[in-house]
């Protein structure tokens, strides 16, 4: 992962939305001997995370859409904080604000957040699992402009939110909360367009 690159082999992490695992086991495999710290929601996929991982990185069960997510992260602070797939998730400006104002503060002097917004939209065969907001009981005022429903099919089949993020929404949503933009790049997928990738470091002002 190119971004990945700017992680220095001894940086403390937080990985938000660790899920079963895979970030955590590629830094292993590279040789990251830094703290690393995932999170999810998720016991079972917390569990599959775990497994067989050096005693350098550990997991804890939190849910960044609730007010004390940061709780057990206690006063530590990270060299980098890792949103990779994880915020277009997240539902409101209100709520996504509110996680980021954590996330900055739990940055340490000159630390980075690297994050992913999928970029579905610029895929016609994923823009076609879009599904009306009636699938739900929800009429289409009643969300926000870029607010999705989408046909998901990995691990079962369902329907999910997701939020599709423009980069000027971004760079709104990074003033607000304390940080500049020093790189951002589409990546990924068939087309390399399935992904954006930002880093963002806090403002000094």
């Amino acid at each position: 992962m190119q971004v990945l690159r700017q992680v220095s082999l001894t940086d403390d992490l937080l990985d938000l939305g660790c899920g079963n695992g895979e970030l955590a086991r590629h830094l292993a495999r590279n040789g990251h001997h830094g703290a690393y710290t995932g999170i999810d929601f998720s016991p079972a996929l917390l569990e599959q995370a775990a497994s067989g991982l050096p005693a350098n990185f550990r997991f804890l069960k939190a849910d960044i859409s609730t007010q004390d997510w940061d709780v057990p992260l206690a006063s530590q602070k990270y060299d980098a904080i890792l949103a990779f797939a994880v915020l277009h998730h997240l539902p409101g400006l209100d709520l996504r604000t509110q996680v980021l104002r954590k996330v900055r503060a739990k940055l340490a002097s000159g630390g980075s957040f690297m994050h992913s917004e999928w970029q579905f939209l610029n895929s016609p065969r994923l823009t076609a699992r879009v599904q009306p907001w009636e699938a739900v009981g929800l009429a289409q005022t009643e969300v926000d402009p870029g607010d999705y429903l989408l046909d998901w099919r990995q691990g079962g089949q369902g329907l999910r939110y997701v939020h599709h993020f423009s980069e000027t929404e971004l760079e709104e949503l990074a003033t607000a909360t304390g940080f500049s933009i020093v790189e951002s790049f589409l990546s990924d997928g068939e087309n390399h367009r399935l992904g954006l990738y930002q880093v963002w470091k806090p403002r000094l002002d």
